[in-house]
């Protein structure tokens, strides 16, 4: 894992303490990556000096962000002992959609320990309530682990600063409320974006994407939400509602959209175009994208043409992405990463159907579906203080 493989917060000054936040997320994400590992093997990873490597070990053993293990063999001097992260510290991972909630207590790493489902009530007066009671079950169930924080993850544009939902055309319940709520009712502390945002924070550090070069993550889902990471940081804009290319007109002449518009990208291209097109063409109806999608892996010629066609408006609207932005890579988030043997060509092939000055690269996420679940580690663990 390369050195610049981290997330940063802020304008980088040359202070000490900017230097000493960022030499520890470095330490702690390369014992993450590579645990067990040694304190020489991480001087040797790092870059950094013997000195200031064993100067932040005993800070993350002291603060019990890491542990340590067993000891190794060599043929004399003393014996290294190795490193890992502490797996008794977790993250309560909480991913949002319009009419179903993801749970998850995962480890430090990202990984999951536990998983939970919840279907979310018509009656939007519930529905916080719906999601709180499933939160308190889960946390009773691991009494032995301490949690730094609740990650979640929301559809549409959440402003941090403001703690309050901006834009979210899918989701009829004060979703703003979310945040308070679960700091009340769990004591913890709560952090929230939206999930594209989350997305890209996920993919630079868990270290699957180079902060030194710009990647925009496009979460196709019910709608599309697209999170930008440029020139080392998260763009937001103004309030917060930078990126939302989902509702940019596509189709004058198109469906209307949630967001009150006609023919918007997210409407000829999100999971709930896919499984129109599906009923267009095969003259019924399937009861979800993931019915869809297993239609397609078992050669439905039906399945097969709606989801090309599906990706097909994906690249076209990653065409007017590569021409806005110029990111290195687009990341794509989703379920219609279950099928990227057919997808991932469609889209690329309409993406550079249209003159670029330079393409991008595509690729799904590296977690497939869970990618969205994961990403709410990631809003934990960067906003720690490491």
């Amino acid at each position: 894992m390369p050195n610049s493989r981290l997330i940063l917060n802020g304008n980088l000054s040359a202070s000490n303490r900017i230097a000493r936040q960022i030499n520890r997320k470095l330490i702690f994400n390369q014992i993450r990556v590579k645990q067990p590992i040694s304190r020489a093997e991480l001087a040797r990873t790092s870059g950094l000096q013997r000195s200031t490597v064993s100067l932040i070990v005993e800070e993350l053993l002291t603060d019990r962000w890491v542990v340590e293990g067993s000891t190794g063999a060599i043929p004399r001097g003393r014996k290294p002992t190795f490193l890992n992260v502490n797996d008794q510290r977790g993250v309560l991972a909480l991913d949002i959609h319009p009419a179903h909630a993801m749970l998850a207590v995962t480890d430090l790493g990202g990984n999951i320990v536990s998983l939970d489902s919840v279907k979310l009530p018509a009656d939007p007066h519930k529905v916080i309530r719906a999601i709180l009671n499933p939160v308190q079950k889960m946390l009773r169930a691991h009494p032995n682990r301490t949690f730094e924080g609740v990650g979640i993850n929301v559809p549409g544009r959440f402003d941090p600063g403001q703690e309050k939902s901006i834009f979210a055309p899918n989701v009829g319940w004060p979703i703003g409320e979310l945040k308070s709520r679960v700091e009340k009712s769990t004591g913890l502390s709560v952090v929230i974006d939206n999930v594209a945002n989350a997305c890209a924070l996920s993919e630079v550090w868990f270290g699957y994407s180079d902060r030194m070069h710009d990647l925009v993550v496009v979460n196709v889902s019910e709608g599309i939400g697209t999170g930008i990471f440029a020139n080392g940081h998260l763009l937001r804009g103004e309030a917060g509602v930078a990126g939302e290319f989902g509702h940019v007109q596509l189709d004058p002449n198109g469906v209307k959209c949630g967001c009150g518009g006609r023919g918007c990208w997210e409407t000829i291209a999100s999971n709930r175009a896919g499984v129109r097109y599906y009923a267009e063409i095969a003259k019924k109806s399937v009861s979800s994208f993931d019915d869809l999608i297993q239609l397609a892996k078992a050669n439905d010629a039906a399945a097969k043409l709606a989801l090309t066609k599906m990706c097909s408006a994906l690249g076209l609207g990653m065409h007017m992405i590569a021409l806005a932005l110029a990111p290195g890579e687009i990341v794509v988030v989703g379920d219609i990463t279950n099928i990227w043997e057919l997808a991932g060509p469609a889209i690329e092939s309409q993406m550079r159907h249209f003159p670029l000055v330079r393409a991008p690269s595509i690729r799904p996420a590296r977690e497939g579906s869970r990618a969205r679940l994961r990403s709410a580690v990631a809003l934990i663990m960067n906003s720690k203080v490491l």
